[in-house]
C-alpha cells in the first residue's frame, strides 16, 4: 500500500478506507504543518490548518478528480486558502507573543544567535503583505516552483515572480535595517564605558 500513488490512495480515502487515509496523512503532514506555521507564526494555529487539511481530503475525496491536478498542489491550495483565511480574521500579533523557536544546539550563545535571528526572521516574514509572504512561504519553505506556487495562489508565473521580487527586499531591507540599528546600539554603549 505504501507503493499506491496519492491519486489512488484518496480514491480509496472516497470509499471510506481510512488507512489509506492514514498514509495521505504520513506523506503530507509535515509539509502541511510547516507550511501553515510560516504563515501563520504560531505552531497550534499550524496544526489546526493541517487538521482541518485532511478533514476536507476525508469529506471530499470523492469529488478528487485525478489528472485535474496533483494532489500536493491541491493540498497545498487548501492549506494556503485556510491560512489566508485566519490571518485575515485575526488581529495583529504582538511581536512579543510569538514564541521563541526551540533549538537542540547545547552552546548558549549560538542558542541565542539562532533564536535573535530566527525571530528577525520570524517577525520580517510575518511584517509582510499576505501575498508576499505565502509567496516566500510557498517557494523558499516548501520548495515548490514558481509554477506550482502560480496554482495554487491562482495567479500567473509572472506575478509570482513580482511577489517573490518584492517581498524578497522587503526581507533584506527589514533585516539590514535592524541590523544597522543593532550596531549604532551596540557603538552607542561601547562608547559610554
Amino acid at each position: 500500500m505504501d507503493a499506491a500513488s496519492d491519486d489512488d490512495l484518496v480514491a480509496a480515502v472516497a470509499k471510506g478506507d481510512e488507512a489509506s487515509c492514514r498514509l495521505l496523512m504520513e506523506r503530507h503532514l509535515p509539509r502541511m504543518v510547516a507550511l501553515a506555521r510560516r504563515m501563520l507564526g504560531n505552531q497550534a494555529d499550524a496544526e489546526d490548518v493541517a487538521q482541518e487539511v485532511f478533514l476536507r481530503v476525508w469529506t471530499h475525496a470523492e469529488r478528487w478528480q485525478p489528472g485535474r491536478a496533483q494532489f500536493g498542489t491541491w493540498l497545498h491550495r487548501v492549506a494556503t486558502n485556510l491560512c489566508l483565511d485566519r490571518l485575515r480574521k485575526r488581529r495583529p500579533e504582538n511581536i512579543d507573543d510569538i514564541p521563541e523557536p526551540a533549538s537542540s544546539d547545547p552552546r548558549p550563545d549560538e542558542n541565542l544567535e539562532r533564536r535573535e535571528l530566527a525571530e528577525r526572521v520570524e517577525a520580517a516574514l510575518q511584517a509582510l503583505p499576505e501575498r508576499q509572504r505565502t509567496a516566500i512561504v510557498l517557494s523558499h519553505y516548501q520548495g515548490l516552483t514558481n509554477i506550482e506556487a502560480a496554482e495554487i495562489l491562482e495567479i500567473s508565473v509572472e506575478a509570482v515572480e513580482s511577489l517573490l521580487g518584492r517581498a524578497r527586499r522587503q526581507l533584506r531591507l527589514a533585516l539590514a535595517t535592524e541590523k544597522d540599528e543593532v550596531l549604532r546600539s551596540n557603538q552607542r554603549s561601547a562608547s559610554n564605558v
